[in-house]
């Protein structure tokens, strides 16, 4: 067991002096992943600061109508906020599709967004991993990769992203709040989570001391949304595809899409070739595939994990189907 200190912040400000203080240092909230990389090996801090019972544990409606999710939000208890259930319930259907109850009932909004990859070597720190140890290699590209990306991976790594939160929020184009020291600075969720390129260590662009305090959610547009994920089991298995979609239909036309996928890449991917192809074209199941088949013409699956493919595009044909039935 390697050592560490444990530091309870009282207020953002505290908690952001702490981590600015030791460099060694990481915030916890409810622990579901950062424990269990610690216990791995992957993860060894200096210090924890425990942010999980600072005031930003709350769910309001902003002045225009959308809504704003406080970093310390535990996912259970946002899957059943009636607002998010009325109004966004594809976040609430992602949200319950994750994990268990158990850990649902600890995690958090913040910590959901940062989770790290599940990726065999990466976890397993007796291999190399580019991810955890840049330089060392990526054996996932020859070895196991049945759960790996499709999208936007590279010769350093082809790891994917875990969170089903996630995906919702790109779909949704939900935003980030941060905070340093010196200045909060706001992200959208798209643009909040990297690919791998050559600096596969680098999930995010979050800077080192930042500290994610919300995430807000613009008013929902006219039309539904909806969320869906294919995995090897009923309950408790990360996502080997999944989609979020928001559709809007009228007389029969496409008149607003938005469209993320998860499970296929090292971060949610927003399919704007897909969208592109959906907005102002007939709301039909031809549209659909076409719409599809032009954001997986990118895919580069490999060995093993082709069927990532065709299983993420009956996804998104079936849920934008649904989508359709339910508007007309």
């Amino acid at each position: 067991m390697k050592p560490f200190a444990y530091v309870r912040a009282g207020s953002a400000d505290e908690a952001v002096d702490a981590f600015t203080a030791h460099p060694g240092a990481q915030f916890l909230g409810g622990g579901t992943n950062l424990i269990d990389l610690m216990k791995h090996g992957v993860e060894t801090p200096e210090l924890l600061i425990d942010v999980s019972r600072l005031p930003l544990d709350g769910v309001e409606e902003t002045p225009d109508g959308g809504l704003r999710i406080g970093a310390a939000v535990r996912n259970s208890d946002l899957a059943a906020h009636p607002t998010v259930r009325t109004r966004y319930p594809a976040l609430s259907q992602a949200l319950l599709s994750g994990a268990s109850g158990q850990l649902r009932n600890a995690a958090t909004t913040g910590g959901n967004l940062l989770q790290r990859t599940r990726c065999t070597y990466f976890q397993d720190i007796s291999k190399p991993c580019n991810k955890r140890a840049p330089g060392t290699g990526c054996p996932a590209r020859e070895g196991h990769h049945r759960e790996l990306a499709v999208l936007g991976h590279s010769e350093h790594c082809v790891a994917t992203h875990p969170s089903d939160m996630a995906v919702a929020l790109a779909a949704l184009d939900a935003t980030v709040h941060l905070r340093d020291r010196q200045a909060e600075r706001d992200v959208a969720v798209t643009d909040f989570y990297r690919l791998p390129g050559d600096r596969p260590d680098q999930d995010t662009v979050i800077r080192p001391g930042e500290l994610i305090t919300a995430v807000t959610l613009p008013p929902p547009g006219p039309g539904s949304c909806a969320y869906r994920k294919a995995r090897d089991r009923a309950s408790y298995a990360f996502a080997l595809a999944s989609v979020a979609a928001v559709l809007d239909v009228g007389d029969g036309t496409v008149r607003h899409a938005a469209l993320a996928f998860g499970g296929l890449a090292h971060r949610p991917w927003r399919a704007r070739a897909a969208e592109e192809v959906l907005i102002g074209a007939p709301a039909t199941p031809e549209t659909f595939a076409r719409a599809a088949n032009a954001e997986l013409a990118a895919a580069a699956p490999l060995r093993d994990n082709g069927f990532k493919v065709p299983l993420a595009r009956n996804l998104a044909i079936s849920v934008l189907a649904e989508l359709a039935a339910a508007a007309s």
